[in-house]
């Protein structure tokens, strides 16, 4: 595809006004009128495609952007062929006919929070919001009552008003939406007093949103039909549900497994224990076996989070803490030296450990990761 920019011989900044001068001066000299050579009138369709798009903003900006659904020539860059260039080049809409009342609605979002619970197992949730809703008392036509749209006195319906405009290649006839009507080749002589004519009015709503198990944030539910009513009491488009998850307690989540840490004493590493935890179901009693390191992990299994759509738990991962003791009284100091003296340990004891999946193995995998 050619570059529009050097087709009409202008800089990337050029102004909208440049733009308009460079068209008009290639224009004069390469229009099938002044010059009926073929390759010249190629050359003008070039150069007419080239300011279809360019004099556009926002066809200009998706270019700029790398877009590449402009054709060349005249079917390509425009869809109404020669009509529609005199309009770009003179300024016309490109109206083709009344344009309806009745359009369709926007999509609207809103972000509701749930806590893990009501993410793992669901919850039926009463959400309110503030919406364009079909007006109640015109029920969306926007005429008062026992009134109806009147055709345009001044386009006769059809939207649109056209001028002959003489220009230096010629008159040439424009169209452009008609100014009485904005181009919907009616009128409302007679609005409604409760939304002056729109058909649709901005009002408080509540709606009921079935948020499924498993759940987290960022998901979205689509209701359809229960966002924005459109124009003229057009239909409503969608509505999204965005699913706000809040911070736990103590769980961490990640994916469908959840993480706690559990701090226990140095004793009960040592002989083992069972302790009561809190899950999302209720208390289990969690067994922690003799001789548990630091850092070492218990998984509880299917207490996790419900697998979305389709069904099963995660687990729940237990995270060791083995608490150190950090001030001792004589008789515990005593206690301990003799520990240490029964399993032939001496103070200052230390060995480095090898890759065996200790610490240093972990330290390793994170930084590798």
């Amino acid at each position: 595809m050619a570059d529009f920019y050097e087709t009409l011989g202008i800089a990337r900044d050029a102004s909208a006004d440049e733009i308009k001068r460079a068209y008009r001066k290639l224009a004069r000299e390469l229009h099938p009128d002044v010059n009926p050579d073929p390759e010249i009138q190629d050359r003008f369709k070039e150069i007419t495609a080239a300011y279809e798009v360019l004099s556009d903003s926002q066809k200009r900006h998706s270019y700029d952007m790398g877009g590449s659904n402009f054709g060349g020539g005249f079917g390509g860059g425009f869809g109404g062929g020669f009509g529609d260039i005199m309009d770009a080049f003179f300024g016309g809409g490109g109206s083709r006919g009344p344009r309806p009342r009745i359009r369709q609605g926007q999509d609207a979002l809103i972000r509701v929070e749930v806590n893990l619970y009501e993410a793992c197992f669901g919850v039926d949730r009463e959400i309110t919001l503030e919406s364009a809703l079909v007006c109640s008392k015109c029920t969306g036509t926007g005429c008062a009552d026992g009134a109806s749209p009147q055709v345009c006195g001044i386009c006769k319906g059809r939207g649109e008003t056209q001028q002959v405009v003489r220009s230096v290649i010629g008159q040439v006839m424009t169209s452009r939406p008609c100014s009485n009507c904005q181009g919907f080749g009616s009128v409302i002589s007679e609005p409604c007093r409760e939304c002056a004519g729109d058909g649709r009015v901005r009002a408080r709503q509540s709606i009921s949103v079935k948020i499924p198990a498993g759940v987290e944030t960022g998901n979205r539910i689509q209701l359809i039909g229960r966002g924005e009513v459109g124009f003229g009491g057009g239909p409503a488009g969608d509505l999204y549900v965005e699913i706000v998850e809040s911070e736990h307690e103590y769980f961490i989540r990640d994916g469908h497994d959840l993480h706690m840490s559990l701090g226990i004493s140095m004793s009960a590493a040592a002989l083992g224990t069972s302790v009561s935890i809190e899950t999302l179901d209720g208390s289990v009693d969690l067994s922690i076996k003799a001789g548990t390191q630091n850092a070492a992990k218990i998984s509880v299994k299917g207490k996790g989070m419900v697998r979305l759509r389709s069904g099963g738990r995660g687990d729940i991962i237990v995270h060791i803490e083995v608490a150190t003791p950090t001030k001792l009284n004589r008789e515990e100091e005593d206690l301990l030296k003799k520990f240490a003296h029964l399993r032939g340990e001496k103070t200052g004891d230390a060995h480095v450990k090898t890759h065996d999946g200790g610490i240093f193995s972990k330290l390793r995998d994170a930084f590798t990761k």
